[in-house]
Parts: C-alpha cells; structure tokens; sequence
C-alpha cells in the first residue's frame, strides 16, 4: 500500500489542538454525558436520536447527514463497507449503520474524537439491547491523517467527509488518498464548507472549523469539482446548500428565542467558550456569502 507523504503546510498537531479540550476543560465524554443528563436522558442508556444534538458535529447537524444518505441510498447496500473521513465523535457513522445496515470505518486526527466516539458506540449498543432492539453492524473508529490513510488501497465501497476538507491544505493529495482506498465504481459524497469566490474575503476567525486564518483552508465550488475530476473521480452532482443552511439557521435562532435548546449544539459542547463566536464568524461569512456550504457527489473512476 501506498500514501502520500503529509505536506508541509498541513499543521496536523494545530488542526487537531482546535478540536481537543483544553486543560481548562472537564473531558469531553465527561461534558457531552452531563448534557444528556441536563436534557433529561439517560447518559448510560443514550440513543442516537439523543445523542444527535452532540455527536453530529457539522453544519446543520442531524439533517445535514439525512440529507447525504438520502442521496446516497440508491447507492447502498446491505453489509456495504464504508469510509467516514474526519468521523468527529462518531454520529454518522452510527446514523449510516444503523439506517443501511452497513459497516463503516471512521477515521479522525483527534486523538479525543475517537476515544469518545468509540464510548458512545459501547453506550448505544448497550441501550439496543437493553430494549431488545437489533445491534449496530461493525462500526470502527481508528485515529489517523486523511492523507495517509492506514488503509489497503480499493478496501471500501464508499466513502463521505462532513465538514473536513477545510482543514485540509493539499486537496489534491487528499483527493487522491480517498480515491487509493475506494473500489472501482466506488462513490464518494463530500459535504463541505466552500469559499464564496476566488477573491472573497476569509471569514473571521475562530469559526467552527479554525481558531486562525492558518488552519483554515477553503477552496470554491469549481476548485473543489476541478480537483476531484483531475484525481480520477466522475463528479455526478454538485450543489449549494446555501439555501438549507440559511433555513437551519433562522430555525435554531427561532428555538432560542423561544427558550427552547437550538437543535444543533456540538459547537458549544467541543469549544466551550469560543463556541459562540464561532457560530456567530461562520453565519455571519455565510449571509455575507464569503462561504458557501456544498454538496459533492462523486464516483470513482
């Protein structure tokens, strides 16, 4: 098997330091298990529909990952295995096991992401059978760098990346990793944050994604599409979720005004303090349109 070498502007050590709980912080097993509680569920015996609000950690949560499996059902099969790229703490993962009945392997440069997505899958493969209900299929979670995958080359018959690639500097490699570790004919749904045009301004910072404008990478819609086609891959479909995302978000500003949870708040859970502000950078470069979140279907050629 072969990988790419990591490129030098790839800081993986600052990338994952964004997304690791600081020594200020209880561990994020620890908050994430109090929030459940705080909502009136039980943190032993957590569900993925409980969980959701936490372990969905990219744009419009929950319904984001619908929205992709959706897209992708046609293309899903029974014992299917599939790749997670930047798995996060594991919510869809579970979401596409349990929905398609398929295995998937996640893979996350946190070193904390996977021990804690590695937890909740113990905790919701016990409350499954504390109702009687069917297991989930094989789900693992390895640490890792998306760009040398400790995977065999054609090993998976799909793959999906939520909210990843913008920390990603040398797109071509990664692209070209993802594509080394799929079967022929395999299919790859990106769902990412874009930049608005080549010469928009970046958004402030930190965002959800980057404490700096060092660690963060954006590449437009075209760059994106131009990227994946010159590593061999067939671009099926690639649209704006600008639309969605605008909607999600006056949706969430609604539940809030109403003294109700927002319905997406892994942001806050992961980053503590800076969750706020960071919510409030990456709307704000959204309605100003220096972002634009998309969706990219592509197939392995």
């Amino acid at each position: 098997m072969s990988s790419p070498t990591l490129p030098a502007s790839a800081d993986a050590t600052e990338i994952a330091a964004h997304y690791s709980t600081d020594a200020t912080q209880q561990p994020l097993l620890d908050r994430l298990l109090a929030a459940l509680a705080a909502d009136g569920a039980d943190p032993q015996r957590p569900t993925i529909t409980t969980l959701a609000p936490y372990d969905q950690f990219h744009g419009r949560g929950l319904d984001a990952t619908r929205d992709i499996a959706d897209q992708l059902a046609a293309h899903i099969r029974t014992g299917h295995h599939l790749l997670d790229i930047g798995c996060g703490i594991g919510g869809p993962a579970r979401y596409f096991a349990q929905r398609f009945g398929c295995r998937v392997t996640g893979i996350d440069l946190t070193p904390e992401f996977c021990e804690v997505a590695r937890a909740l899958g113990e905790l919701v493969q016990g409350t499954l059978a504390a109702n009687g209900e069917t297991a989930l299929p094989e789900v693992r979670f390895e640490l890792g760098n998306a760009l040398a995958m400790p995977f065999a080359g054609a090993s998976f018959d799909g793959a999906y990346s939520m909210n990843v690639s913008m920390n990603i500097a040398d797109k071509a490699a990664f692209y070209r990793e993802i594509h080394r570790v799929l079967r022929p004919g395999g299919w790859l749904m990106l769902s990412e944050i874009a930049r608005g045009s080549a010469d928009a301004a970046p958004p402030e910072f930190p965002t959800p994604w980057a404490s700096t404008a060092t660690g963060s990478f954006l590449a437009t819609a075209d760059e994106t599409r131009d990227g994946l086609v010159q590593a061999g891959f067939e671009v099926v479909e690639l649209r704006s979720t600008r639309a969605q995302a605008l909607e999600f978000a006056a949706l969430s500003r609604a539940a809030v005004a109403r003294g109700e949870l927002p319905p997406h708040r892994s942001v806050k859970l992961v980053h503590g303090d800076i969750g706020p502000q960071a919510t409030t950078n990456s709307a704000r470069a959204l309605a100003d349109g220096r972002v634009e979140p998309i969706e990219v279907l592509a197939r392995r050629g």
